[in-house]
């Protein structure tokens, strides 16, 4: 009898494989200039693939690696950070070609900004990986990243298009989103086990290997939250989340070594709290808030990022029943909130006197309507306006700021309970006490090196894996 309980994955992920590609093949085409009969047309490559292919690290790379702290789950958190994020950029592309082209009549044009975008779309799907890491399968991921790239796209496309929350590093609609999307499911699939388990855990080396993820996405979050930008835009963008990164890196050590009762640094501070500042300047990476403004805001984060893991992380766990692996909710949920109140204050000051050009090109609802004599005055003063915004003041676009970040936090977690409810489902293969956060659940792995944990805390389907610590 075939156990299909052993194969659900592969099919499932074997099935969304084919329809993926035979939605390209109907729905998708090549960019214009990467058209073979486009000759005369300039490729976008040497401007725009720099910065992609940072992010494109951040994502492999970065996330993959800043997961590895637990001790039994090294495999999981760099290989299904692959498999996740390579499933959820072909879907990001479907899902964001119709909500904006199809829908208008026009093919899905891949192209250099949409493999961007496709990239930050696969970000939010990873953020909540980092909730629910050790503690699902990857059935169950799978699953999550079809729902979550969907939801994310919708509500990024309210945002932006409808209500015009400006949002250049996606810091409200990546970040927050994917946080406290994250967050819901973890609520809904919390179990007793979870907290019994011995296979959380750190042990030295697994602190070191998440520490390259660390490094490696605070180097290159300036290209995350500059990658969609353009001109002194994108220059601000790169230098305001850099500065931003150093205070936040500072303040971190300094505040770890406080909240320890022996004056040490805590190393999940340091592998987490540290990059806070790149999502705190996200949605304001692009506006001129001074250097001095970037290094409170990332001190900021620096402040409530370690002040959560310390303190607030534990509670949500007893208090809530939320058990947040990675700390998701200090490291991009809270920061993500400040940054999408940096960028709604930041709006409601900003004024042409003190932006210029700048305050037209980023707020794009403040210009005047159709039809106006303000409108033609504009108009004569900046030659890139070509048509009426909707007259919002700064005030008017501070407030529809914050209105697309309450926007974003209720569909993220309307949608992550929702989710978390069908992920219970047992046709999905959660993993049982004895199996969570283990990488032999899933992987192949070699004993040799392995961290073992008590063998009585497993349970009977790990028969095997009990033979081979006995014969150890």
């Amino acid at each position: 009898m075939v156990n299909w309980k052993r194969y659900k994955f592969s099919l499932f992920a074997f099935t969304l494989e084919i329809v993926f590609i035979i939605l390209f093949g109907v729905l998708a085409e090549y960019d214009e200039p990467a058209k073979p009969t486009n000759k005369n047309l300039t490729s976008p490559v040497p401007n725009r693939y720099p910065m992609f292919q940072d992010v494109h690290v951040m994502i492999f790379v970065g996330f993959g690696f800043l997961m590895t702290f637990l001790k039994r789950y090294g495999y999981s958190a760099v290989g299904v950070n692959l498999l996740i994020a390579a499933f959820a950029i072909q879907w990001a592309f479907l899902v964001r070609g119709v909500i904006h082209e199809v829908t208008h009549g026009e093919k899905i044009h891949i192209t250099l900004l949409e493999m961007l975008s496709a990239d930050f779309a696969s970000a939010t799907v990873l953020i909540s990986f980092g909730a629910v890491l050790g503690k699902t399968s990857a059935l169950q991921l799978l699953v999550m990243a079809l729902i979550e790239v969907v939801l994310a796209q919708i509500n990024e496309y309210i945002g932006l298009d409808k209500i015009g929350g400006v949002d250049v590093g996606e810091s409200m609609y990546i970040h927050a989103f994917g946080a406290y999307f994250g967050l819901a499911v973890a609520r809904v699939l919390y179990t007793e086990d979870i907290e019994d388990s011995k296979g959380e855990g750190t042990v030295y080396h697994s602190d070191l290997f998440s520490m390259i993820g660390t490094i490696f996405l605070w180097l290159f979050w300036p290209s995350f939250n500059g990658g969609a930008a353009d001109d002194d835009e994108q220059y601000r963008a790169v230098i305001n989340t850099y500065l931003s990164l150093c205070a936040c890196t500072v303040v971190t050590f300094a505040l770890s070594a406080v909240v320890d009762k022996k004056g040490r640094v805590e190393m999940v501070h340091i592998q987490n709290a540290t990059l806070a500042g790149g999502v705190a300047v996200g949605t304001s990476a692009n506006m001129p808030l001074h250097p001095w403004g970037a290094l409170l805001a990332g001190s900021v984060a620096g402040v409530i990022s370690v002040l959560g893991y310390k303190f607030l992380t534990p509670m949500m766990a007893k208090k809530l029943r939320i058990h947040d692996t990675c700390g998701v909710h200090n490291l991009h949920g809270m920061p993500g909130v400040l940054a999408g109140i940096v960028g709604a204050v930041a709006a409601a000051m900003a004024s042409e006197a003190t932006w210029g050009q700048s305050y037209y090109e980023i707020f794009g609802k403040v210009i005047p309507m159709d039809n106006t004599t303000e409108l033609a005055d504009v108009m004569s003063s900046y030659s890139f306006i070509e048509k009426g915004g909707d007259g919002r003041s700064a005030l008017q676009q501070g407030g529809f700021q914050m209105l697309a970040l309450l926007v974003t936090l209720c569909i993220a977690i309307l949608g992550g309970i929702l989710t978390g409810f069908l992920l219970k489902l047992p046709i999905f293969n959660a993993p049982k006490k004895g199996h969570l956060f283990d990488d032999q659940d899933f992987w192949v792995v070699q004993q040799d090196g392995f961290p073992q944990i008590e063998v009585d805390d497993m349970n009977e389907t790990h028969n095997e894996t009990k033979m081979v610590l006995i014969e150890h």
